[in-house]
């Protein structure tokens, strides 16, 4: 009997992850636990096997170089180096498009997005589906959620709901989902919240599954379409100013200008957009690039609240579309 109850205990503790640590026992997740099974009906048996083995370390540690070009390495932050680490995968995104040519334009003919921008973000939240995330998403928000110092706790509890919800829905085991430091999944690298409002089953097999390329094309444009994409309107265009640095004015997504108060400071090219406008200011080495933002510029940065970030996308778009439309003709 004894060698009976070690075989069944060392048994046990094997089907642990290792360096797992049980979280079932703190008060705060026996409230979370109870919630679970009140207000969503998740059985307290499971919910119990997945907090007492809640993997330690939740990410997979990879070294990280310095991005250097042309034997300069960029300053952490700047433009330059955002730019490189980016700009670089229109070649990726020229050959995602010609695979999911189909998809991405009917995608774009129901929502109205155009399809280089749709590729362009999943090139940079995923480099096309290679780069999904290299944490246990289950176990990061725990860790976020319940850590005594962990920061934003409300908002991962409440990503911690949404993902157990989800998984139930799609009937996936939730220990196994993948995805990134903040618990965002897939190619879109959605956060489990942004799934009810905005993931949509776009190959119609009844599943919503962000690591599905055809649902991960329909939700990011469904996702744009949701903050009021407006069709036909040119996002952003590099401007013109006196000096290589610009501060005389406010910069970012967040303050406006109309463009007839906006003296010394003209497009470099044709802008098909007539509202106000930000000024994007990027800053290089030696000089600052300044845009013009119009309004679908800011719907970008619906989908990451950075400057940066939404004309890395523009830029990576443009790119994206000037390779595929000089090797395969309008897409």
């Amino acid at each position: 009997m004894y060698f009976l109850r070690l075989v069944t205990m060392v048994w046990l503790f094997l089907l642990l992850p290792l360096h797992a640590v049980d979280y079932s026992t703190k008060p705060e997740v026996k409230k979370f636990m109870n919630t679970m099974y009140v207000q969503y009906g998740f059985k307290t048996k499971t919910l119990q096997k997945w907090f007492k083995g809640v993997r330690k370390q939740s990410h997979v540690p990879r070294k990280r170089k310095a991005l250097c070009h042309t034997g300069h390495c960029y300053s952490r932050g700047s433009w330059d180096r955002y730019a490189y680490q980016y700009l670089k995968r229109a070649g990726g995104g020229v050959y995602f498009m010609r695979k999911f040519h189909d998809t991405l334009s009917r995608a774009s003919q129901k929502y109205g997005i155009p399809p280089e921008y749709i590729t362009a973000i999943i090139g940079i939240e995923s480099d096309y589906g290679v780069s999904r995330g290299d944490y246990f998403v289950f176990d990061r928000l725990v860790h976020l959620a319940f850590d005594k110092n962990g920061r934003r706790a409300k908002f991962y509890k409440k990503q911690l709901i949404a993902l157990l919800r989800l998984a139930a829905r799609e009937k996936i085991d939730p220990k196994d989902i993948r995805g990134s430091s903040s618990g965002a999944i897939g190619l879109a690298q959605f956060i489990p919240s942004t799934y009810k409002s905005f993931a949509v089953d776009f190959n119609h097999d009844g599943k919503k599954q962000m690591n599905n390329v055809v649902d991960a094309i329909g939700s990011i444009a469904y996702y744009l379409r949701r903050h009021h994409w407006r069709k036909g309107e040119d996002v952003a265009v590099r401007v013109r100013y006196e000096g290589n640095r610009f501060d005389a004015l406010k910069t970012g997504y967040t303050h406006t200008y109309n463009r007839a108060d906006l003296e010394g400071i003209e497009p470099r090219e044709d802008f098909n957009y007539h509202g106000k406008v930000s000024l994007i200011k990027l800053e290089r080495n030696s000089y600052d690039e300044l845009w013009y933002g119009g309004k679908n510029f800011y719907v970008i940065t619906r989908y990451n609240q950075s400057a940066y970030y939404a004309m890395s996308v523009h830029q990576l778009a443009q790119k994206i579309k000037k390779s595929y439309e000089k090797r395969y003709g309008e897409f």
